[in-house]
Parts: structure tokens; sequence; C-alpha cells
């Protein structure tokens, strides 16, 4: 007989256990159609009801839910009790999701509490700590900006390591960013320059790629100047010089000390050779390789710099790592006045990323600066000056991220190209081919003014 109990039991059991995940589904269903239709009201005593019951059935419960709270504050008399709740709805999915989109959670709420000045930047800060420490790269754009500002105003006089070591992870997580949105921007812009129409859905996902483009671009741009006091040779030298004892097989410590090093052009110190030879020893792969052959190239082993170049090209199987190895050989060229073979490097870095604007802006500077050279007329002089526009345009066509830089570089440019009075006066009709001599050697088009 107890045994006939026990059984009625656990069937009893079991089939409310049944009956409160059909509901629990049921309504769930429900919600979800409900806040997809923006009945934001209707949804609300629903997300109660799920939040309460079945609170582990589904992230979407809180990442819909979010939706609806912030609704709920945005019209609401009492905003306390509102914000109450939105606090509630983003604790319980931490408390219950802890590892699903955790940084983007806590991200996505430091940006409200900003929005609506709901907290103290310490307490602002304190929530994007949790977000850099998660997965830097699933914060919002401005945060990572803000969260950068906030690590440097703290540490800046007495913890500078930690300074650079934050910006380099903020400056990756700008970059890998940037990185899917030029991978899904590429055939939306490829399409654009067929001539071919664009759906609706893919106009919109143009639109949205390339603002965020340019969002994480002005990021980036801003990440440089708040480090750019800090990070002088009269800086970087002794700290280096001070930790490289510990590091000296600290790959990435070495990668990132090396990078700035060069960045900053401090390459004339014994230190950096230093820095490059362990960077070499303990990480021999391909951008390893670039800095290295700048050392030989430096030193005059002309041949033995070309083999390493080459490594580093032959073996990066990525094509934006190779871009980035063949931009960086570029850059390296372009400082020793080798402006042929900086060209040509940057154009090897387009043929792999077509996409990186910063190639184009390169190759343009290098016109730019032989404009004296490759003209014998002032006029001469002028049109090299178009040939660089030409380049900064195709910037800003493939990269809109470099869109902010990009319109220095025009407004300095069409500055120095030919004026309406000198087009007059030499009797040429705007859009007359007119060949760019010398190293440069293309044709371009009178401007029109």
């Amino acid at each position: 007989m107890k045994k006939i109990t026990f059984i009625l039991a656990a069937i009893v059991l079991l089939s409310n256990t049944v009956n409160a995940q059909n509901n629990c589904t049921i309504t769930y269903n429900l919600f979800k159609g409900e806040v997809q239709t923006k009945k934001y009201d209707a949804a609300y005593s629903k997300l109660i009801s799920l939040m309460e019951e079945c609170p582990k059935l589904s992230i979407n419960i809180y990442k819909l839910g979010d939706k609806v709270a912030k609704d709920r504050f945005k019209n609401a008399t009492d905003k306390t009790a509102a914000f109450a709740f939105i606090k509630k709805v983003y604790e319980q999915r931490l408390q219950h999701f802890p590892k699903k989109d955790a940084a983007k959670a806590n991200s996505d709420y430091a940006t409200f509490l900003t929005k609506n000045k709901l907290a103290s930047e310490d307490v602002v800060f304190g929530y994007l700590e949790k977000a850099y420490s998660i997965d830097p790269t699933k914060m919002g754009v401005r945060n990572i900006y803000t969260y950068f500002q906030g690590v440097t105003d703290r540490n800046k006089d007495t913890n500078a390591q930690l300074v650079f070591d934050t910006y380099d992870d903020c400056l990756e997580a700008v970059g890998k960013k940037l990185q899917d949105y030029s991978k899904k921007l590429k055939p939306l812009l490829d399409a654009t320059e067929r001539g071919e129409e664009l759906s609706k859905k893919d106009k919109r996902l143009l639109r949205a790629y390339t603002v965020n483009s340019k969002a994480l671009g002005t990021v980036e741009s801003g990440l440089d100047r708040i480090i750019i006091d800090l990070s002088t040779c009269d800086r970087l030298i002794p700290l280096y010089n001070r930790d490289f004892e510990a590091n000296k097989t600290n790959a990435k410590w070495l990668k990132r000390a090396v990078s700035r090093m060069y960045a900053k052009e401090c390459t004339e110190d014994a230190l950096y050779e230093k820095l490059v030879g362990a960077y070499v020893a303990s990480d021999p792969s391909p951008q390893a390789s670039v800095f290295f052959a700048g050392i030989l190239y430096k030193k005059g082993k002309e041949t033995e710099a070309m083999e390493y170049y080459k490594k580093a090209v032959d073996q990066e199987p990525d094509v934006f790592k190779k871009a980035e190895n063949l931009y960086k050989i570029a850059q390296l060229f372009a400082k020793k006045k080798q402006k042929s073979k900086a060209r040509n490097y940057a154009n090897q870095a387009l043929a792999s990323n077509p996409n990186m604007g910063k190639a184009y802006l390169l190759i343009a500077s290098l016109y730019a600066s032989s404009a004296n050279a490759c003209g014998t007329s002032e006029f001469d002089k002028r049109m090299v000056y178009v040939a660089a526009i030409n380049k900064v345009k195709r910037a800003t066509v493939v990269d809109p991220s470099i869109s902010s830089k990009a319109r220095k570089y025009l407004k300095n440019y069409r500055s120095q190209e030919p004026s309406k009075k000198m087009i007059f006066t030499k009797g040429i009709a705007a859009g007359t081919s007119w060949p760019i001599k010398c190293w440069i050697g293309e044709t371009v088009r009178v401007p029109k003014k």
C-alpha cells in the first residue's frame, strides 16, 4: 500500500511539474509576442509571473523584460519604483544566467544609469569594470572610452603600466569590433559599387554598420588622445627598462611594449632593439618578424630584412592580420622615405583587406609629401594633391571608421589643389586628364571648381 501511495504521489508531482512547465511555456510565448508587437503594458504582468514562477526558463525573459521595464520607466510618474524594477530584472538575469552575455548586460545597465543620471561616476565605473573583466569586446562603444578614461584618471600617477595594459585591451576590443563590421560591410559596399539596388533590409544594415564603424573610429581616436600625454618616450623607456627582466619571456607584454615604442617613435633607444629581440625569441610570429625586419633594415642588412618581411606575410593565414603586417611594412618604408616601396606594400595590404582605409590614407600622405618632387610647375605640384585627395575619398568609401581622420586630410589637401583662377589661367577644362609623373605615375582629372 505504501508503495502504491508513493507511486501515486510521484505521478501527481510529475504531473504538476509538467503542467507548471507547460504553463510557463504558454505564458512565455504570449509574453514574447506582446513584446515583439510593443504591447508592453500587457506584457508586464506576464513578465512578473515568469520572473517569479519560472525564472530559469530562458534568458530572453530578461532581455525582453528589459525593454518592458525601460518602457515603464520612461512613462512612470514614480521613477523610483520603476527604476527598482529595472534593477531587479538586471540582477535576476545575472543571478540565473551569470555566463550569458554578462559583459553586455553590465555595460547596458551602466549606460542606462548614466543616461538617466541614476548613479555616481564611481558606481557606473564599477559596472563598467565588471563588463570589462568579463569581455571588453561586448561593451558598448562609448563605454569602452568611458571605462578607459576612468582607469586613466584613477591610475595615471600611480600605475602607468595598468593604464597602458587597459589601453591595449580597449584598443584590441575596438579593433575586433571594427573587423567584424568590416566583414559585414564589404558585400554591401561591393554591391553598391556594382550599381546593384539594395533591399530595404540591406540599406538599413549598411547604415547601421556605417554609423557604428564611425563611432568606433571616434572612440579609437579618443583613446589615443587620452593616452598621448602619458605615453612619451621619457615615460616609456624607464618603465620598460624597469620591467624588462620580469617580462623578457612574456610575449604579450613584449608585443605591446614594442608596438608602443614603435608608435611613439622611441626606436632610436637601445631598449627598442632589446625588446624586439626578446619578442622574436618568445614569439617567432609573423608580426614579430615585421619588427625584427625593421631592425635588420636599419642596420643595412636589407637582404635579411626582406626575408623576414616575406616570412611575416607568407606565414600569416588570416587575411586581416596579413593586411596589418603588410601595412606595418609599408609604414616602415614610409619612415625611411622609400615611398614607392611603401605604396607597394600598402597596396598589398589593400589586396588582402580592401576595406583598410588607413592604407589609402598612408598612400595619400606619400603622394602629398611628394608634391614638390613630382611637379615641375606650380600647377603640376598642386595636381599631386588631387591624386592624394582621390585616395582619401576612397578611404572614406571603404572604411567609415576613419571618416574623422579623413576629413582632416581632405581639409589640408583641398587647400593645396589648383584654385579656380589657376585652372582658368592654365586654360584647361575641368575634368581633363592630367598625368602625375615621377614615382607616382598616375593620371587624375582636373577638379571642378
